[in-house]
């Protein structure tokens, strides 16, 4: 107890250190590498973009440039902002810009988000601080693909192996925290940077504390060790009480993500679509939602999530029909002598998904099939299963933009190393429609292509899709000028304060 008080005592003594967690150790804190959780969420606060979304996630607005357009459907100018430095006193300019492009589309590197870049004709520095980009056609995410964080090219441009480089560890950004410590483990500090070009952060450090153990977070939370943190429902619901809620803020919203099992389409046995229909069949999603979540989520129906343009209304989710199921596994050639088996790998990172597992295995048992589990720490699960595709089912959840890109989830050429496309999907449908959609512009015809798109997916069923989660975030009553938006809490975070509570 007097460790913890001293613990305590040192941390209210420095009120200007915000203090959260994150479940695992970042891989690199680059932002064009940055493919885990932990790495893009403090990469965020390292690095800019030159566009970004505004508070509510509508409108794009600039954040390196300060202006730009369109001169035509395929040439977009961006004028940037003057006086920008990078954390080690160095200024921006376009020659950055143009380093981070050719970076991106060099064969040096292994990045998912290259494909954004892939209807690039070419990058033109016009001035020190003017860029011209030509485009092969019109391509609807133009503007968006340049939310990327954009790297300091008097810093790398000698680098040899930019995938293995000490940058990836010491990272040097145009953000309004600069990287000062990072202990694996243990413990990643962000300080503010004084020159930040829109003005010093009112909150002097973050602290990340690296936290693997979902109780552990929770716990540290309960205590006020964390000023920050997020809350699965069965804890909302059962385990705090009234001084928690004297202390805490809650801001909760439907999430940007979902939760889904993915079948490694690679491997024989899940080829057969009436296994993967059957396995469909077999699970019950809103009784998944309803023992793990409450009231505090809903059921996935598909690949693109609701309030988009994207999501197909009519789409229903399958009801649990176990004779089905079984018929369509005899279909297959499995049946009580023969059972169909695979086992589901998750993470435990993330409190909630283990015990999902747990109930999907439950759930397929009154079918017949037979599921193994095995539960991985979240870089061991990564490196060894998820990335390598050494999986024959992965429970894992994606988070979305506003404005989602098939490409890179459901395209066959995004099954690649470093891609996203993880089971291996490829339609030959689907792909020309990815192909035919990237040129359109118009909003509605976009939607319409993107909801037929949502109907083949999902009767393909290469994943099945479980829950949308609320996201439920606890937040200090001693942080000031919190201001929640559509987009979360996090948009107006430079204007937080942290006052002493005594």
């Amino acid at each position: 107890m007097r460790i913890l008080f001293l613990f305590l005592l040192s941390w209210s003594l420095n009120a200007s250190t915000l203090h959260l967690a994150t479940s695992s150790n970042p891989a690199r804190l680059n932002p064009i590498l940055a493919t885990d959780s932990s790495s893009s969420e403090i990469a965020g606060f390292l690095f800019n973009g030159l566009v970004k979304f505004d508070r509510d996630s509508k409108e794009i607005i600039g954040d390196l440039a300060k202006k730009f357009y369109f001169r035509d459907s395929t040439t977009l100018v961006f004028e940037l902002q003057e006086g920008v430095k990078w954390h080690d006193g160095e200024e921006f300019s376009a020659k950055d810009v143009l380093f981070t492009y050719e970076t991106l589309i060099s064969d040096k590197i292994a990045s998912p988000y290259s494909a954004g870049f892939r209807f690039v004709k070419s990058v033109k520095m016009l001035s020190k601080y003017k860029i011209e980009v030509k485009y092969k056609q019109a391509y609807f995410k133009a503007l968006e693909t340049w939310m990327m964080g954009i790297l300091p090219e008097h810093l790398l441009k000698d680098e040899q192996n930019l995938m293995s480089a000490k940058f990836n560890t010491n990272p040097v950004g145009t953000g309004p925290y600069k990287l000062e410590q990072l202990e694996y483990s243990k413990n990643i500090v962000l300080a503010a940077f004084d020159k930040y070009f829109e003005g010093r952060p009112k909150i002097d450090k973050i602290s990340f504390h690296v936290i693997g153990d979902p109780m552990t977070r929770f716990l540290m939370l309960k205590s006020a060790q964390l000023d920050i943190g997020s809350i699965d429902p069965m804890a909302f619901e059962r385990q705090l009480h009234k001084d928690f809620f004297e202390k805490f803020n809650i801001y909760e919203k439907i999430s940007l993500s979902y939760t889904y099992l993915g079948f490694n389409l690679r491997v024989e046995k899940f080829k057969d679509a009436n296994v993967r229909k059957a396995l469909s069949l077999a699970i019950d999603r809103q009784e998944l939602v309803d023992i793990l979540f409450f009231k505090h989520a809903k059921v996935c129906s598909g690949p693109f999530l609701p309030g988009t343009v994207a999501f197909n209304k009519s789409v229903e989710v399958p009801t649990q029909n176990i004779v089905e199921a079984k018929r369509l596994l005899k279909l297959a050639g499995y049946d009580a002598n023969y059972p169909f088996e695979f086992e589901i790998v998750t993470s435990n990172s993330n409190a909630i998904r283990p015990y999902a597992a747990q109930i999907l295995q439950h759930q397929l048992k009154k079918a017949g099939v037979v599921v193994t589990l095995r539960v991985m720490e979240w870089q061991a699960f990564l490196n060894m299963v998820v990335f390598p595709h050494k999986f024959e089912s992965v429970l894992l959840g994606w988070g979305l933009s506003p404005t989602p890109d098939p490409y890179l989830f459901w395209h066959k050429d995004s099954d690649k190393k470093g891609g996203f496309n993880l089971v291996g999907y490829n339609n030959s449908r689907v792909n020309k429609m990815i192909e035919e959609s990237q040129s359109i512009v118009d909003r509605k015809r976009l939607g319409k292509i993107w909801q037929e798109m949502f109907q083949l997916i999902t009767d393909d069923n290469p994943y099945l899709f479980l829950y949308i989660p609320n996201s439920i975030t606890a937040v200090n009553r001693s942080i000031k000028n919190v201001k929640p938006s559509l987009s979360g809490i996090w948009y107006d975070y430079r204007d937080w304060e942290k006052i002493t509570i005594k």
